[in-house]
């Protein structure tokens, strides 16, 4: 056998091409769509603004954001098959579970769905980003025995989504929230999901395969399920006077705070920042749990950066996310949906520049079984 190579756990340090998508600045809480740091395109931008800069490589103009935006609202709608689907699956089963399912069954509808060529993934990619605020919102109503309801074509992809969620337009402040959510979530790299979709789409295989790979990989609680276990966390611990009691039997557990520390940042998450903000606002705007809730979150922060800051481990994006959206009073299993829903635009947009000069990617596996093992027939084994 050859020299052992070094092995590189979990790909990490590994660089799999060149991007000019996103950049992390790890060290400095830094974190740039397309050369724009995420705190201005979150002040300033809107989802639909951020997902052409994603695609497309700049801002777009007043004209092009106004014709992207009438593009995705014509195509919200889904099929009467698909909702025929959304309502037979068990509605026991986790939301990204069957986002999954029903994101792969709409694959069979997409007009253009044996057209393989890049132009042809730019239009699918259209068409699912429109429709992924109409699926979660038709799961859960479904899951709650409620009528579905379709998409307003007058309303943006947040604000549609909360309104298609509860039947009503949202207050401002939930369909800004809901926006920036959308922002902060859109994109982040080379991450698990992303790697998963740009695995799937190095094969040449169809556009919506290479997306389900990616819901798949966010299911995990170690990527995008974190935000829901982190708000169960806040839940577990109930009171503020509490924290301290439970983070130190959490440590003696050697139990994993859920939304502190990441493969990347090495500082303060950015986005968790901006969520936090948020948080602030809905705790003081809707009071009683939430707000106790966001009191334990605070406090939990303060202790678990005490001692943990000088490994290098802080809050991520995830910390505070679920506090904004229990706020808009949305089911905790739904968190990680609500992050699928935003990251589609990051995958696409890899997928998009990955393939463009695409090479299959196929890693090894290097063996330390044994060799020439002398095969005993069946009736010798005993």
């Amino acid at each position: 056998m050859s020299e052992k190579p070094t092995i590189y756990k979990g790909l990490e340090g590994i660089y799999v091409y060149e991007t000019a998508i996103s950049y992390i600045d790890g060290f400095n809480s830094r974190l740039y769509y397309r050369g724009y740091r995420i705190e201005d395109l979150a002040e300033h931008g809107s989802y639909e603004e951020t997902v052409y800069l994603l695609w497309y490589g700049r801002l777009p103009t007043r004209r092009e954001l106004k014709d992207f935006k009438g593009n995705l609202r014509e195509n919200m709608e889904l099929p009467p098959p698909v909702i025929e689907v959304i309502k037979k699956i068990p509605k026991d089963t986790h939301p990204m579970e069957a986002l999954r399912t029903v994101v792969s069954y709409l694959g069979n509808f997409d007009p253009g769905r044996f057209d393989m060529s890049l132009e042809g993934m730019f239009r699918k990619a259209i068409r699912l980003t429109a429709k992924f605020p109409t699926i979660i919102a038709a799961i859960a109503r479904a899951r709650q025995g409620k009528e579905i309801i379709d998409p307003d074509p007058r309303l943006g992809l947040a604000e549609n989504f909360l309104y298609m969620l509860n039947g009503e337009r949202p207050p401002e402040l939930w369909a800004r929230a809901m926006d920036v959510s959308n922002i902060l979530y859109a994109e982040h790299g080379m991450n698990a999901s992303a790697f998963a979709t740009l695995v799937v789409g190095s094969t040449l295989s169809d556009y919506y395969s290479a997306i389900v790979a990616g819901i798949g990989a966010l299911r995990g609680p170690l990527h995008g399920g974190a935000n829901e276990l982190a708000m169960r966390q806040f839940i577990e611990i109930g009171d503020p006077d509490k924290v301290e009691e439970w983070f130190e039997k959490a440590r003696a557990a050697k139990r994993r705070i859920m939304g502190m520390g990441h493969r990347v940042y090495k500082s303060y998450d950015p986005r968790a920042r901006i969520f936090k903000k948020y948080a602030k606002m809905f705790a003081d705007s809707v009071g009683g749990d939430l707000k106790r809730y966001y009191e334990v979150a605070e406090r939990l922060e303060e202790v678990a950066l005490a001692k943990l800051a000088e490994k290098r481990i802080f809050t991520n994006v995830d910390y505070w996310s679920g506090i904004v959206y229990m706020g808009m009073g949305i089911p905790l299993d739904f968190y990680t949906p609500l992050f699928a829903m935003a990251r589609v635009a990051g995958w696409s947009a890899h997928l998009f520049e990955y393939v463009a000069q695409n090479r299959l990617i196929r890693p090894r596996a290097y063996y330390v079984g044994e060799l020439d093992k002398e095969y005993i027939p069946l009736e010798q084994r005993g």
